[in-house]
């Protein structure tokens, strides 16, 4: 079993984990492990019924052809069970022995027994009478015995009542501050992440330019026909789409911005497939909505809807993760107020999205509080020039902030 050819710009893969033991016995297709490549996650089936030798380890970076494991296709499925049987102990039973009685071991009866005199005397002073050593014939406890445990008794001092422990207070002791540090080694994809981060801040003139969105308008109109779209649709109104459809017209209106750079050459888009950030427990994934521009609302959502539930289900093929002319990342999902998106490579633009808050802003001459959010547009200046980002910001605003106008193609 050897790491099959994935994909044309794939050489390397890492075993992320084996789904099926060594020894184990596997059917035919079915997946004995993982392979985490640049894009996504796959698994790799079985080519052939037999026992499964492990060969390589999980974590292991494997070359595209790489020995993976091997089938042992002459063991069949019942032999791959283990039949050995482990012997059993068989307890030692110990026959218990009868005590034996010697002659020394007896005691007349009169021992430890008190007269009646004594006996009424211990009885009114409460005291035991196994407490008592007798002094008469053969230990029996007299009369005078009695008397003396009695007024022993009473001259004794009375007990003292423990006192009560001091509460100490709950001090973290040196030993309670961990400083232990463990190491564990990165993901595919996100040391393919933190490569292309890298090279997107050394290799562009990246620039960040910023404004304000009033989201009046869209939250009426999202409130006002809501429920007549998921019920016609299926699917939620939301403001991905929203702002999906904006950055379309804007890009269209603004082809620099929905640009790349190759070598000396500019290369034009006259379409728009906007790239989606989603984030997924191994890492953040862009996959694209392609185009967007011919796209209704109702189609962007569920294309956004598919896509987030395979990139979380580690479903997306590479087909569906390659592409792209513009990127969307929404960290307002996360609490995030205003920040600098880096640029998603070779594309020459990202848009940031973020929180919206309730602000007092200057609405003809009065103050009122507003749903407000700032936007940032991250850009190559290489390719776009200042007065493009902000020409462009300013026509996504007025049209999220008219989205009728949107509607209406104005």
């Amino acid at each position: 079993m050897k790491v099959p050819t994935i994909g044309e710009s794939i050489a390397e893969v890492t075993l992320s984990q084996w789904l099926k033991e060594d020894g184990a016995y596997v059917e035919l297709d079915e997946s004995i492990c993982e392979f985490e490549s640049d894009k996504a996650t796959l698994e790799f089936p079985a080519e052939a019924a037999g026992k499964l030798i492990h060969v390589a380890a999980e974590g292991d970076d494997l070359e595209i052809g790489a020995l993976v494991a091997r089938i042992d296709t002459s063991v069949s499925k019942s032999n791959a069970a283990d039949t050995g049987s482990k012997e059993k102990s068989v307890p030692t039973t110990v026959e218990p022995t009868a005590p034996t009685t010697t002659d020394t071991d007896k005691q007349s009866y009169a021992s430890g027994h008190p007269s009646p005199a004594a006996a009424k005397i211990l009885k009114e002073s409460n005291v035991p009478a196994t407490t008592v050593q007798g002094t008469g014939r053969d230990g029996r406890i007299t009369k005078e015995d009695a008397q003396k445990a009695a007024q022993a008794k009473n001259n004794a001092p009375a007990p003292k009542t423990p006192a009560a422990p001091v509460p100490t207070p709950n001090l973290p002791s040196v030993e309670a501050f961990s400083r232990e540090t463990s190491r564990k080694k990165m993901s595919r994809m996100r040391r393919t992440i933190a490569k292309r981060l890298v090279s997107a801040k050394n290799e562009t003139a990246m620039l960040t330019t910023f404004n304000e969105i009033d989201l009046s308008a869209v939250m009426a109109m999202r409130k006002k026909y809501q429920e007549r779209f998921v019920e016609k649709y299926g699917v939620k109104l939301g403001f991905m789409s929203l702002f999906s459809k904006a950055c379309a017209i804007a890009l269209m209106e603004k082809p620099n911005v929905n640009a790349r750079l190759d070598g000396n050459e500019l290369v034009y888009h006259d379409y728009v497939d906007i790239s989606i950030a989603i984030s997924t427990p191994t890492g953040l994934v862009v996959p694209p909505v392609k185009n967007i521009e011919s796209l209704n609302f109702a189609e962007i959502e569920n294309k956004i809807k598919e896509l987030s539930g395979k990139a979380r289900n580690g479903e997306l093929t590479l087909e569906e993760m390659t592409g792209g002319t513009f990127t969307i990342t929404n960290g307002g999902i996360f609490g995030s107020l205003l920040s600098t998106p880096i640029l998603n490579q070779p594309q020459s633009a990202i848009l940031g999205m973020h929180n919206i808050v309730q602000r007092p802003v200057a609405v003809n001459g009065n103050v009122e509080i507003r749903p407000m959010m700032y936007v940032a547009l991250s850009y190559d200046h290489r390719v776009i020039d200042g007065s493009t980002s902000v020409t462009f910001l300013v026509r996504l605003k007025q049209l999220l902030e008219d989205p009728m106008g949107m509607l209406l193609d104005l």
